[in-house]
C-alpha cells in the first residue's frame, strides 16, 4: 500500500512538471532566449549528469557491438537533439494548450513504429484509434490560432509539434532493446552525448547571444526549472515507479498530463480553453485510448515512459 501511493505520487509529480513546462517556458522563450539555446542547457546539463551518475552506480557498463551502438546513436538523434530542438521550436511558435495536446499522439507513433519495426499486430480497434487521434490532431494543426510573438501563424509550431512525437514514438521504440538490456544510466549519458552533438551546434549562438546580467529572478527559476525538474528529476522518479506501475497505471497518466497543462495554461493566463479545443481533445484522447489497449498473444513489452525527455 504504502509502495502504491509513492508510485502514483512519483507518477503525478513527473506528469506535473511536464505540464507546467507548457507554461513556463513561454516566459522565457523569445523574449530572453531562444528555443535552441534552452536546449543546449538542457541537454549539455543532462548530459553531463547523467554521464558522472554512470560512472558512480555502473561503471562496468559499456554498450557494445556495432548494432547497439547504432542503435544509441539513432536514439540520441531521434530522442535527444531532434526531439528537444523540435518540441521547444513548437512550443516557441504555437500555445501550450495545442502543445500538450498534439503531444499524446506520441503513443500512436509508438504502435504504428512497433507495427513496421518489430512486427507488432495491428488490429481494428487500433485502426480505428489510429484514425481518430489524426483526425483529432489534424483539426488543431489547421485550426489558425493566435500569431506567434514574432508574427509567424502558430500552424509551423503545430507541425513542430506533430513532428517533435513522432521523433518521440519511433525513439521509444528504438531505445527499449538498450534500455533491457543495459543499465538506464549508461543508455542516458549515451544518447545525451550524442544529442548535445546536434544541440550544440544549432543552438550555441542563442546560448551567447542574451544578456544574462539583465535576467530577472523568475527567468533563471525558469531555465533552472527545465534544466533540473524537467530533465532529470523528471526522468528519475519516472525510472523509478515504471518498474512498479501497471502498463494500465500509465496509461491514465497519459491523459494526465495534458489535463494538466491545459489546467495550468488557463490558470496563468497563457492561453484559453475553446470547446473546439475540448472535443479536439477528446478525439485525441479517445484514439489513444484504442491504441494503447493491447492486442491479445502480444508479448508483454513496457509501457510509453517519459517526455520528453521532451519536452
Amino acid at each position: 500500500m504504502k509502495n502504491s501511493v509513492k508510485v502514483h505520487a512519483a507518477l503525478f509529480v513527473v506528469a506535473l512538471i511536464y505540464a507546467a513546462n507548457y507554461s513556463i517556458s513561454k516566459d522565457v522563450m523569445p523574449r530572453y532566449m531562444g528555443p535552441f539555446g534552452l536546449v543546449v542547457l538542457r541537454i549539455v546539463g543532462a548530459a553531463v549528469f547523467f554521464g558522472v551518475l554512470s560512472r558512480l552506480i555502473a561503471p562496468q557498463d559499456r554498450i557494445q557491438g556495432r548494432a547497439d551502438n547504432l542503435r544509441a546513436l539513432a536514439s540520441g538523434i531521434l530522442g535527444i537533439g531532434l526531439n528537444q530542438l523540435l518540441f521547444f521550436s513548437g512550443l516557441n511558435l504555437t500555445s501550450p494548450i495545442n502543445a500538450s495536446l498534439i503531444q499524446t499522439i506520441a503513443p500512436v507513433v509508438t504502435v504504428l513504429a512497433s507495427v513496421v519495426l518489430l512486427g507488432e499486430k495491428i488490429t481494428l480497434p487500433r485502426l480505428l484509434g489510429i484514425a481518430l487521434a489524426a483526425v483529432g490532431a489534424a483539426s488543431i494543426i489547421l485550426s489558425r490560432g493566435p500569431v506567434a510573438a514574432n508574427g509567424q501563424d502558430g500552424l509551423l509550431g503545430n507541425v513542430y509539434i506533430l513532428l517533435n512525437a513522432t521523433a518521440f514514438g519511433i525513439y521509444l521504440v528504438v531505445v527499449m532493446p538498450l534500455m533491457r538490456k543495459y543499465h538506464p544510466f549508461t543508455v542516458l549519458a549515451r544518447i545525451f552525448l550524442v544529442g548535445a552533438f546536434i544541440a550544440v551546434p544549432a543552438g550555441w549562438q542563442q546560448v551567447l547571444a542574451p544578456d544574462y546580467a539583465s535576467f530577472p529572478p523568475g527567468i533563471w527559476a525558469a531555465i533552472a526549472y527545465m534544466v533540473i525538474c524537467l530533465t532529470i528529476m523528471a526522468y528519475l522518479l519516472n525510472n523509478w515507479a515504471l518498474k512498479y506501475a501497471s502498463p494500465a497505471l500509465l496509461g491514465a497518466y497519459i491523459y494526465l498530463q495534458p489535463a494538466l497543462a491545459v489546467g495550468i495554461a488557463v490558470a496563468l493566463g497563457k492561453d484559453t480553453l475553446t470547446l473546439a479545443k475540448a472535443l479536439q481533445a477528446l478525439l485525441i484522447f479517445g484514439g489513444v485510448f484504442l491504441v494503447s489497449r493491447k492486442p491479445r498473444a502480444t508479448p508483454d513489452s513496457a509501457a510509453i515512459p517519459l517526455e520528453p525527455v521532451q519536452d
